[in-house]
């Protein structure tokens, strides 16, 4: 039989390392996207004008989630509704002209981005993303179209908080649910052993 601190010291561990692994399990539940996919954030050309609304209705987008925008000679805006859709340039809530922009989303709602060229937002270089609450998560219907029956309530710069970048490029899983249910549970099995 095991002495109480051999028995004390394995439980130890086994909570330390029950711990560790949910740690790292809270950091995989985003997804990278690369906005416009391989072709990136350009301006469309010829009958391409709704190449970023083909390809956000493709993805869902969940809180947590990183925007990338790769481009040159260019910028992203992010405006309200209204600017969207008049590709309006001149009022932004957020303007970035880096080439590399990396976005974490931190809410859930209708996020608009516009080019920073007046000329290529009116050639389709604009993006509308819905951001799905957790329960909608499940549903498997595709996404609504931005083009009618939109949130077109005016976020102010408050609203959008991007935080630092993360470059995570792993899909929310079940493990991680699993890893941090079962940090949990070892936790108030070792609190109250």
């Amino acid at each position: 039989m095991a002495s109480p601190s051999v028995t004390k010291l394995f439980n130890n561990v086994v909570f330390f390392s029950a711990f560790c692994v949910t740690l790292v399990a809270v950091p995989v539940s985003s997804f990278q996207f690369q906005v416009g996919g391989e072709m990136g954030w350009i301006k469309p050309t010829g009958n391409e004008s709704d190449i970023y609304f083909k390809w956000a209705t493709e993805n869902r987008f969940h809180i947590g989630d990183v925007l990338y925008f790769e481009y040159q000679n260019d910028s992203v805006l992010v405006v309200n509704y209204t600017d969207y859709q008049k590709c309006v340039v001149s009022n932004p809530i957020s303007k970035f002209e880096d080439g590399n922009t990396v976005l974490r989303i931190d809410r859930y709602g209708f996020f608009y981005f516009i080019s920073g060229q007046p000329d290529h937002c009116k050639a389709g270089q604009k993006l509308v993303i819905r951001v799905m609450v957790q329960s909608e998560v499940e549903s498997p219907t595709s996404a609504p179209s931005p083009k009618g029956g939109v949130d077109s309530g005016d976020y102010d710069a408050w609203d959008f908080n991007w935080g630092p970048p993360l470059n995570s490029t792993i899909k929310l899983s079940f493990a991680s649910y699993f890893l941090t249910i079962l940090g949990g549970v070892l936790l108030i099995f070792y609190v109250f052993m």
